[in-house]
C-alpha cells in the first residue's frame, strides 16, 4: 500500500491513497479539515463499523444502521498520542440481539481491524455497544 501528502498551504495538506481518492488534513486544530490524529480515529471507527456490518451480513442479520461513536483520551504534552480510545457501535436491525451483536465486535476487535488492533499496541482500546430497534 502506498499513499503521498502533498502540502497545499499554511498547515493544510491533501493526502491521496494508491486508489486515487483524496482527503484534506488540516494541522491547524482541524480548522479546515480533519487533524491527522482525528483521522486515525475515524479510520479506527470506519474499519471496525465495515467489520460489524461485514460479520453480521455474512451471519444473514437484517443490519439497518451501524454508528460508531468514539471517544478518546490524549496525553497533555508532547508527542500527544493517544491514551485511551473506545469504540461505541449502536447497531439496529430486525431480530439483532446483544449476544450477535457483541460476538460482531468481538471478532473485529480481537481478529480483524488492522487499524484498532494496530493502535491497541500502544493504546488502551475498549468497545462497546448497544442495540436499537429499527426506527
Amino acid at each position: 500500500m502506498q499513499a503521498r501528502v502533498k502540502w497545499v498551504e499554511g498547515l493544510s495538506f491533501i493526502g491521496e491513497s494508491a486508489s486515487g481518492h483524496q482527503i484534506l488534513m488540516d494541522g491547524n486544530a482541524g480548522e479546515k479539515a480533519p487533524s491527522p490524529m482525528e483521522m486515525v480515529l475515524m479510520a479506527a471507527g470506519g474499519c471496525s463499523a465495515i467489520d460489524v456490518v461485514s460479520i453480521l451480513q455474512k451471519g444473514r442479520q437484517d443490519v439497518r444502521d451501524c454508528e460508531v461513536k468514539l471517544t478518546s483520551e490524549r496525553r497533555d504534552e508532547a508527542p500527544r498520542l493517544f491514551t485511551h480510545i473506545n469504540l461505541h457501535f449502536i447497531v439496529s436491525g430486525t431480530g439483532l440481539t446483544d449476544k450477535i451483536v457483541e460476538r460482531a465486535v468481538e471478532l473485529s476487535a480481537e481478529k480483524y481491524c488492522s487499524v484498532s488492533l494496530m493502535l491497541g499496541k500502544s493504546v488502551n482500546v475498549t468497545h462497546s455497544f448497544e442495540v436499537r430497534l429499527p426506527s
